[in-house]
């Protein structure tokens, strides 16, 4: 995709979506109070999954900057001492990387000096953004969850990296499996990146990996999808954009409002939405209270 075709389509995406000058929220305000009361009634059976993927504590191809889990107590020595003593420790991560899952704020994009919506680039501080950030949804995301399964459409067990999804393909996966994505709804869309390396082993996600295809950002914008998760970055690499590294994560964030989830595991869900013959249900999402930050750790729940 050329640069051209590619600013023409993220501009057309922003008219599309647009909130009006003063939103900071974006495509969250698809996801309405009676949305929510809908969405509750998606639960049947009451069988909660995780949707993340446990933190990575050691280091690899796809996780250079591991977390860092350390004891801070009790001290070895104190382990048979007689009375009280807590077991204590502490984590250290860097949350945007290849590996753990995790949400994307608002102001996580900066695209020609600016954030979502025209906000200056300069709310981003070396000490934390003071705009956008990941306290807008301090008080979580709950909604309708709808999980498509490209590699089921396609007959194989994962995408290879640098695969693409489009939106014809987002459209014949809800044909294949009985769904239909709506205004407000979490979509997530599994690649099978987190089959792949449980399979064959990590390797760098950051140079090869599968993920949606720009244009299938506006099957997102004509169905006023609330916020897009994957099993992958979202974005495929390399790029399928000249001199654009990241052209979903600038589309979906930048000029569209919709915050994503990067790095979630459908490994358990999706067996079992196609066990039950469905693959919509209720998702939560809560965030950890970070009040300047980009973005969070995150381990998203569907109940089913």
């Amino acid at each position: 995709m050329s640069q051209d075709a590619f600013r023409s389509l993220y501009e057309r995406l922003r008219e599309q979506t647009r909130q009006g000058p003063a939103d900071r929220r974006g495509a969250l305000n698809h996801l309405t109070p009676d949305r929510v009361v809908t969405a509750a009634a998606e639960i049947r059976s009451g069988r909660s999954v995780s949707l993340a993927a446990p933190v990575e504590t050691r280091s690899g191809p796809d996780s250079p900057e591991p977390a860092v889990h350390r004891m801070t107590g009790p001290e070895p020595g104190d382990l048979g001492a007689p009375g009280l003593d807590f077991a204590r420790d502490r984590f250290a991560m860097n949350v945007h990387g290849d590996c753990d899952s995790h949400l994307d704020a608002l102001c996580h994009v900066i695209y020609d000096g600016a954030l979502y919506n025209g906000v200056p680039a300069s709310t981003v501080t070396p000490d934390g953004a003071t705009a956008l950030t990941v306290d807008i949804v301090a008080d979580g995301i709950v909604g309708r969850g709808v999980l498509l399964d490209i590699p089921r459409l396609r007959g194989v067990p994962w995408l290879e990296p640098g695969d693409q999804v489009t939106a014809d393909e987002l459209v014949a996966a809800e044909g294949a499996q009985g769904v239909r994505t709506g205004p407000g709804d979490l979509l997530l869309v599994r690649v099978g990146h987190r089959r792949r390396r449980r399979e064959t082993g990590p390797w760098d996600a950051a140079s090869a990996r599968a993920g949606l295809h720009p244009q299938a950002m506006e099957f997102l914008a004509e169905r006023r999808v609330a916020v897009l998760g994957s099993d992958g970055n979202n974005d495929t690499a390399p790029s399928a954009v000249e001199g654009v590294d990241f052209p979903v994560h600038v589309l979906a964030i930048h000029a569209m409002g919709v915050h994503l989830m990067d790095y979630l595991q459908f490994e358990e869900l999706a067996p079992l939405c196609a066990r039950e013959g469905r693959w919509s249900f209720l998702c939560v999402v809560a965030p950890l209270r970070l009040p300047a930050a980009t973005g969070s750790p995150v381990n998203p729940i569907a109940i089913l």
